[in-house]
């Protein structure tokens, strides 16, 4: 399988590999104009085929949690893997993230990109429905790694499609990402039972742990005694984002690195954020030049719709039917602050 690699005007450097679509490596310069690669994960291609917890992967059908990994369509149960506990996570046992992804090169006015395009059978993981996908990679010179998802299906079925990059914008080699200072545009999170499932509650983030509509330090609060940390061993839990529109590119998330001073933002059309503090990295997984990515050595924000919805009526909903399509963007915008 190969690798390919995408750069802007400006330097900004992203190596994807076709197995999984992962992102291997992402270069952007701190305030100086000095680069580092701010992705964690492996130097090789092959690492991707059996490495573990989706680092910079595509994932898919289902991106987070199902409940019992079941659901229902039309009167029909479908039985998924329970590959998280007594759950179904990302897809899977062979979800997108192990998938060999066909690659194409594309350039435009201002970006450089990659079309990735896989076929999930009928049955697969058991989902119902042919399932063709698309995602666009587009690195801009406006230092914009934009993600634009495609899908179509020939039977009823779900899909929630998201990208599992660790960053740390201090540089992947960097250890803990607690001193990163992160805003999410939410004043409603999700809160979880203890196998991390949503209650189907909607719990005002005001006076919580949870309260980022403020910059603050990922670790100022995390070892707080709270009921929901502690089952996440820390963040790891749905964030309701504030929509002007519905499903219009909106931004949800801001994090400042304060020693270098590299920022990201990330602009989504999807109603949910998945804030993920690297809580089960325990140093068990070599990446790039023998780094150990020991426990919060990196970030999640996967934008999404949320956990287990299929199992609630009332959250937004991720079927999708023959002759539709399935449509998402989210923008990783890199820049610097003095």
């Amino acid at each position: 399988m190969n690798d390919y690699t995408l750069e802007n005007a400006n330097g900004l450097r992203m190596r994807v590999s076709e197995i999984g679509g992962a992102v291997m490596e992402l270069h952007v310069p701190d305030r100086f104009g000095r680069f580092s690669d701010i992705v964690l994960g492996h130097d090789s291609v092959e690492a991707y085929k059996t490495g573990s917890s989706y680092l910079g992967a595509l994932v898919g059908r289902y991106g987070n949690r199902i409940a019992n990994g079941t659901f229902s369509l039309d009167g029909n149960s479908y039985c998924l893997a329970k590959n998280n506990g007594e759950n179904h996570l990302h897809g899977g046992d062979s979800g997108f993230d192990r998938a060999a992804w066909k690659a194409e090169s594309i350039s435009g006015d201002g970006f450089s990109g990659l079309i990735l395009s896989c076929l999930s059978k009928d049955g697969e993981e058991g989902y119902p429905g042919n399932l063709d996908v698309r995602v666009t990679y587009k690195l801009t010179n406006k230092n914009e790694w934009i993600l634009e998802y495609e899908a179509t299906t020939d039977k009823p079925t779900i899909v929630n499609l998201t990208q599992h990059s660790y960053f740390n914008l201090a540089g992947h080699d960097s250890g803990s990402i607690v001193e990163h200072e992160l805003e999410l545009n939410a004043d409603v999170m999700t809160p979880v039972n203890g196998g991390l499932i949503p209650t189907g509650e909607m719990l005002p983030v005001a006076g919580t742990v949870f309260d980022f509509r403020s910059s603050k330090a990922i670790g100022k609060e995390i070892a707080t005694e709270d009921v929901q940390l502690e089952r996440g061993g820390g963040y790891d839990h749905n964030f309701v984002l504030n929509k002007e529109t519905r499903g219009e590119l909106e931004l949800g998330a801001s994090v400042l690195e304060p020693v270098s001073g590299r920022t990201m933002e990330v602009l989504t059309t999807e109603p949910g954020v998945q804030f993920y503090s690297g809580n089960f990295l325990d140093g068990s997984i070599a990446g790039k030049g023998n780094t150990v990515y020991g426990r919060r050595s990196g970030f999640c924000l996967e934008t999404q719709h949320y956990p287990d919805s299929p199992n609630h009526p009332a959250f937004p909903s991720t079927r999708l039917n023959p002759g539709e399509t399935y449509r998402s963007t989210t923008i990783y915008r890199f820049g610097t602050r003095a």
